[in-house]
């Protein structure tokens, strides 16, 4: 399994505070069957500004950890950035990080409580550059989980959803359990990630919710979106949208037909 969203470098963020506790989590998502992590750490928020640079440069370090552990987990670099009207300038200052570092797919988490003033304007922009936005946790936020309709017109922009692997198994709450399971159950969700920040409280861990997933959208699906799904967007290739799901709008497709072919 591809594990895409991960709080995994030590100090970087609110995630493991020692070089020590990256490692003891490395060791759970590998007995977990997980064998690739995209280190997310937060940017843009307001409390964390993680610069590219740092971002490699502790990967790096994990990763020879790793290996001297022999450990089979191959790191990859990327950020879950806060939604702002900015993203498109902290990606091309090295501010935050698209997945892997291949400009195709970005992380945007939003807050808890609402949907940001013009949050579609700003994800159209990131689709007309070229990046798809991958939206985090939305089963977390109150104004989409009491309105899944919300989430519905963001994917129908070509937006992917990852839900959280904790939230599908009620770790967070009735309420972000049966958000998570309508979000699968309407083809809404593209990636099941950890969010992991910890070993012990917020593990790294994939395999319950795959099979949680699994009992509502059959094996292929589930594990579509733990593997299939992850792999593409690692290597920046495009992502099959469940038939659920309804396609972009006309509008939309016009607009991103003429920007490629400027």
């Amino acid at each position: 399994m591809i594990d895409l969203h991960a709080h995994i470098l030590p100090g970087l963020d609110d995630g493991p505070a020692s070089l020590d506790e990256s490692l003891a989590m490395c060791e759970i998502a590998a007995n977990d069957g997980i064998h690739a992590i995209v280190a997310t750490p937060h940017t843009g928020n307001g409390v964390y500004n993680n610069h590219k640079d740092s971002i490699i440069s502790s990967l790096s370090i994990l990763q020879n950890e790793i290996e001297k552990a022999q450990l089979p987990i191959v790191l990859y670099p990327g950020t879950d950035v806060h939604a702002n009207v900015d993203i498109i300038d902290m990606l091309d200052e090295g501010r935050a990080m698209t997945v892997n570092d291949n400009g195709r797919y970005v992380m945007i988490e939003i807050p808890d409580q609402t949907v940001p003033p013009n949050f579609e304007e700003w994800l159209f922009g990131m689709r007309l550059k070229g990046i798809t936005p991958i939206l985090t946790h939305p089963e977390r936020n109150v104004a989409i989980r009491s309105d899944i309709d919300l989430l519905a017109k963001i994917v129908n922009m070509g937006v992917l959803v990852q839900v959280t692997a904790m939230g599908i198994t009620g770790h967070f709450g009735d309420a972000a359990e049966r958000a998570s399971r309508e979000m699968l159950d309407r083809g809404l969700v593209h990636v099941i990630a950890t969010d992991a920040h910890s070993s012990n409280g917020r593990p790294p861990v994939l395999s319950a919710a795959r099979d949680a997933a699994a009992s509502l959208v059959g094996e292929e699906e589930a594990w579509r979106l733990v593997q299939t799904n992850p792999r593409s967007i690692l290597e920046g290739q495009s992502v099959e949208i469940s038939n659920k799901s309804q396609k972009k709008s006309g509008f939309m497709n016009k607009l991103l037909w003429r920007k490629r072919a400027v």
